[in-house]
């Protein structure tokens, strides 16, 4: 898996034609969204944003949208969901997206092999993952997924990632003791109801889907692995330097809105019933509450330092990434710390 993950940022696997095909096909999506913005769009600046794949670890980013926080700040978001962790970083490196959010991981692997990447803030500040099964009884020993087929994203995808680690840390062999069983993300869920495994390892609002069809929680990833930088906010080095007003006004409407968040959970529920309109509004609201319960939304955007070792131990142990750079040069707080200082 390693020489896989690391490939993806090498001269010759992540070439400047992977670029521009993801490129193309991020700036196609992105199209679509950029409509009349009214009086606004006069004066506000244009963020092209790349979110890994729509779900509710990211309602920090939606309540902002729906609150009018960016606009407040000067910006008009144009969010298209890339498809993955890899993908949305792949925007951003290949230059159709001016930020993304995802697993700040692939950042670290990039600065590792001598490319741009810097991580300016946090959106989801625990692993936002459950484990789902309609079988199955509450798993309180990890030694418990013997034997067990365990739906997830591929790798590199985060889902993969602490599933994998999970079973190796409890002594378990991948492929032996246990199997994992890769989908499309977002498609978890239905791959665990249609009996391909025995448990899913997805996230809000799938979750709350889930349960409203008999399934139960089994497994908490968020407290298992406790404080993490699940998904961060990426851009490059020079982005920055072009342009640091955008990113301070990216950065502390980000700020805002997670404050938000946590301060009006009816308004968050209000906001996840509109991006996800095809769900039960009570199977969204119970989302919401499960996210809020278990802190998942970042309730500050600045990254702390113990949410990052958890993340670059697991990814150190998993051997997709060496932890070589040190935090203060892959981690720019300055934006995050003076948006805190901001809105005192």
């Amino acid at each position: 898996m390693t020489k896989h993950l690391r490939s993806l940022f090498t001269s010759d696997s992540f070439s400047r034609r992977r670029f521009l095909m993801d490129s193309a096909a991020i700036a196609v999506g992105a199209s679509s969204l950029i409509g009349s913005s009214g009086a606004w769009a006069a004066t506000l600046k244009t963020v092209r944003f790349s979110e890994a794949v729509h779900n509710l670890g990211y309602i920090n980013l939606y309540v902002g949208m729906h609150a009018g926080i960016f606009k407040k700040n000067g910006l008009d978001m144009q969010v298209v969901a890339a498809g993955g962790d890899t993908q949305t970083f792949a925007a951003v490196l290949g230059g159709s997206a001016d930020f993304a959010i995802g697993d700040a991981t692939m950042a670290q692997i990039s600065r590792e092999n001598g490319g741009p990447g810097v991580v300016v803030g946090t959106v989801v500040q625990r692993a936002h993952y459950f484990g789902v099964s309609k079988t199955l009884q509450p798993i309180t020993d990890p030694k418990a997924f013997k034997g067990l087929k365990i739906v997830t994203s591929p790798e590199p995808n985060t889902n993969y990632s602490v599933a994998k680690r999970l079973l190796e840390k409890a002594g378990l062999k991948v492929g032996v003791d246990a199997t994992i069983v890769p989908v499309n993300p977002g498609t978890e869920i239905a791959a665990m109801l249609a009996g391909q495994a025995d448990i899913a390892i997805a996230y809000q609002p799938s979750v709350a889907a889930a349960e409203a069809q008999g399934a139960k929680v089994v497994f908490d990833f968020s407290s298992y692995i406790g404080p993490f930088c699940n998904t961060g906010i990426m851009v490059l080095p020079s982005t920055i330097q072009k342009d640091p007003e955008m990113v301070q006004a990216l950065v502390t409407s980000f700020e805002e809105a997670s404050r938000k968040t946590y301060a009006d959970p009816a308004f968050a529920k209000q906001v996840a019933r509109k991006e996800f309109p095809d769900l039960p509004g009570d199977v969204v609201d119970k989302a919401i509450d499960a996210e809020l319960k278990f802190l998942i939304p970042a309730q500050s955007v600045v990254t702390k330092q113990d949410q990052w070792k958890n993340l670059m131990e697991m990814q150190v142990y998993l051997g997709n990434a060496k932890g070589s750079i040190p935090f203060d040069q892959i981690i720019d707080n300055s934006f995050a710390d003076k948006a805190v200082a901001s809105l005192k």
